[in-house]
């Protein structure tokens, strides 16, 4: 075909096979990775809002465990808690509902990280006997590397029926489930006596770690908590005969 005209003007045919589909197909792909480049620009300030939150949170959940150790629960205020995390008191409530949130919220995190590192640890372990003193070992680590944790836990936590319901109704017995399987696993080796109730048996076990970690909170004289944690289980598997 020749070229057309139209009031003097002329125009040739586009080749959409030749050169002009290269070009096509080239803005085309341009126009994906500008589309690429554009999510992506997109999605990291996303994570960057996300990474911030939650260390935002982090440190409202810090200086809540710190603020409670040193005034005591009933006594702080949220406002104190915002001091101690640098932010404004609106700023807890972004996060968190009030007080009682903040308190429940440093229990759950906290026996989510013990129960999670104690399913890790113990399966490196096959001994019954080697999982008791592992499971002794990070318990009292975890309170004696943090002293203010250990005040809350051991003394702030139980001020209230209402959080003592709670602390007894969720993780706790999930925690308490880890320590009753291992001493069943053990009576099925033979490890120890079949004739104990293996439920009884983790809760006196977890008894004596947490008076242990309530003495040390209150003791003048300072030492390594962890340090403690064979001699506990020793006596509680050996108990007090030759």
């Amino acid at each position: 075909m020749g070229c057309g005209c139209v009031a003097g003007l002329s125009w040739r045919p586009i080749d959409i096979l030749g050169a002009s589909a290269s070009n096509l197909t080239l803005a085309i792909v341009m126009n994906e990775h500008s589309f690429m480049s554009v999510t992506a620009a997109r999605r990291a300030p996303a994570l960057a809002e996300r990474a911030d939150k939650a260390d935002k949170r982090d440190a409202i959940l810090r200086a809540a465990i710190e603020t409670f150790a040193a005034r005591g629960f009933f006594n702080a205020q949220v406002a104190d808690v915002a001091r101690g995390a640098g932010v404004a008191a609106g700023t807890v409530y972004l996060y968190f509902r009030g007080k009682d949130d903040l308190l429940i919220s440093i229990f759950e995190r906290t026996m989510k990280q013990a129960i999670a590192a104690g399913r890790d640890s113990l399966a490196a372990r096959t001994s019954p006997l080697d999982r008791l003193r592992e499971i002794a070992r990070l318990h009292l680590e975890r309170l004696g590397r943090d002293r203010a944790l250990a005040v809350v836990f051991q003394v702030e936590l139980r001020q209230s029926t209402k959080f003592m319901e709670h602390y007894s109704s969720t993780y706790l017995r999930e925690y308490l489930g880890i320590i009753r399987d291992v001493i069943a696993e053990g009576q099925s080796k033979g490890a120890f006596r079949k004739q104990i109730n293996p439920t009884l048996a983790a809760k006196v076990l977890f008894g004596a770690l947490d008076e242990m970690a309530t003495n040390w909170i209150l003791s003048r004289r300072k030492y390594s908590l962890t340090a403690e944690a064979d001699a506990v289980v020793d006596l509680f598997v050996g108990g007090l005969g030759k």
